[in-house]
């Protein structure tokens, strides 16, 4: 009867970790092909043509040596762990990052030159050879967004169409005005240096409250960050004033646990913070 017991829950717990394992496997696989699409996507967006198969391997040996080094650092193989959850969150948070960046300062770039174009509107010129002589003189990302618009026009793409490609790119709102007038100014043959003078005139002004909207939430987001540093600090203060009681939660599964969830309820509480902060203009 012992023997039947200890090979039924022997079996149940074969069952289960198989189970687990299958799992785990699937998850990550559909975390790695995500990854990997996302950061084709935004390396693409940012026109860096890297290879994903030597970008990869490096990235992997960069994550192996953190995970040794925690390891090392901490004297016990549980010490991974933080690092391992931090490395599986921060690819997508810095891809994130790099996109909210590049639309930013596309965004910054671009009031410029709709008031530049506009001008050369009324002096005559066409909107192509107008756009072509403002990329010219341009700075990325914005010249190599309509750099490559005018590019698509000669591979024989129509304008509206490029227009649509560009937005696809490069999803604001800013982008969006400037895209549906110059459209609508294709399809109508209205006079658009007005129409670009009034979208150049409203860029700015949201360019500027979005300026006075982050100096005032400025003291917000700092206050986030030193909330998120100061239990870090004041661990490494105790551990050098009291080692003998801050060893366990350097030397325990149980206060690397405690480690995980009080990163587990900063991250929420910095993620909050900026929500709360986080003004639309």
């Amino acid at each position: 009867m012992m023997i039947l017991i200890f090979v039924l829950f022997a079996g149940s717990v074969s069952l289960i970790a198989w189970w687990l394992l299958e799992r785990a496997q699937s998850a990550w696989m559909r975390y790695e092909d995500r990854l990997r699409d996302e950061t084709r996507r935004t390396l693409d967006a940012s026109f860096l043509f890297l290879d994903m198969a030597q970008l990869q391997p490096a990235a992997a040996c960069l994550g192996l040596v953190a995970m040794l080094a925690a390891a090392w650092l901490a004297g016990r193989w549980w010490g991974v762990l933080p690092v391992l959850a931090g490395l599986l969150c921060a690819p997508p948070l810095i891809l994130r990052h790099v996109r909210l960046r590049r639309a930013r300062r596309f965004d910054s770039q671009l009031p410029e030159l709709v008031q530049a174009l506009a001008g050369a509107l009324r002096a005559g010129a066409g909107v192509q050879p107008a756009l072509r002589h403002l990329v010219a003189q341009s700075s990325p990302p914005l010249s190599q967004e309509f750099g490559l618009l005018l590019r698509e026009q000669r591979l024989g793409l129509s304008f509206q169409d490029a227009l649509q490609q560009l937005h696809a790119r490069v999803q604001t709102e800013s982008c969006g005005l400037v895209v549906s007038a110059l459209g609508v100014s294709a399809r109508t043959g209205g006079g658009l240096a007005d129409t670009l003078e009034n979208i150049a005139g409203t860029l700015r002004a949201r360019q500027h409250w979005l300026g006075r909207v982050e100096a005032l939430t400025a003291q917000g987001r700092m206050q986030s960050r030193i909330m998120a540093g100061l239990p870090v600090l004041l661990a490494l203060v105790l551990a050098r004033l009291e080692p003998e009681a801050m060893a366990l939660l350097w030397q325990t599964w149980y206060g690397w646990s405690v480690m995980m969830a009080v990163l587990v309820l900063e991250g929420l509480g910095i993620l909050w913070i900026q929500r709360v902060v986080a003004i639309e203009v």
